[in-house]
């Protein structure tokens, strides 16, 4: 049973606190930690992967809640992927962010979503994590647009310099974008 705050909980664009893909033997192959009081040493963050693992690799089910947390996954072949929000996060929310991680991701590798596959694609992995998540914020959930930004083509090379080079220039732009729309938001609350 999910724990209940007496307080409801400021709304906030910082919904995924870590997002994580396992082998079957639960040893971490990706990890990006979002929420910087979430684990913050590397032997904290395995021994919670490991926690995770050992409740959820041999479950059904698509939802775990551990250490204050809520936990989407999904399994392929050899490799459990995960996304982390926090235990009053909307699970679906969380669960589109997975699904958009998984199909990206089998498109990249061909359906091949096996652990030596995802090994030779690191490049596109984190390509495809930093499109999808930045900061903890949801930047996109929709696959295809994923892979449009990370200019992917099923009959090309998945990376160029090229698509490399744009990859960080939209995420410059996009940070720009952010900063200043947050410094608008500020001058209109203070001038209120």
């Amino acid at each position: 049973m999910r724990p209940c705050s007496p307080w409801p909980q400021e709304p906030s664009l910082y919904t995924v606190k870590a997002i994580f893909i396992l082998d079957n033997d639960g040893n971490r192959l990706v990890s990006k930690y979002y929420d910087p009081e979430l684990h913050t040493s590397m032997k904290e963050q395995k021994i919670f992967e490991s926690n995770i693992f050992s409740k959820t690799h041999k479950a059904d089910n698509e939802i775990a809640f551990l250490e204050g947390t809520t936990v989407v996954y999904k399994s392929s072949i050899d490799l459990l992927f995960y996304v982390v929000g926090s235990a009053q996060e909307n699970e679906l929310m969380l669960m589109s962010v997975l699904n958009c991680l998984f199909d990206s991701l089998s498109h990249i590798l061909r359906k091949n979503v096996e652990r030596r596959c995802l090994l030779e694609n690191m490049e596109g992995v984190f390509l495809v994590v930093d499109e999808i998540i930045d900061g903890g914020v949801i930047l996109e959930s929709d696959p295809q647009q994923v892979l449009q930004k990370v200019n992917y083509r099923a009959d090309e090379n998945p990376l160029t310099e090229q698509s490399v080079a744009q990859h960080l220039t939209e995420k410059l732009a996009l940070t720009t974008n952010v900063l200043q729309s947050a410094k608008e938001q500020i001058k209109w609350s203070i001038l209120k």
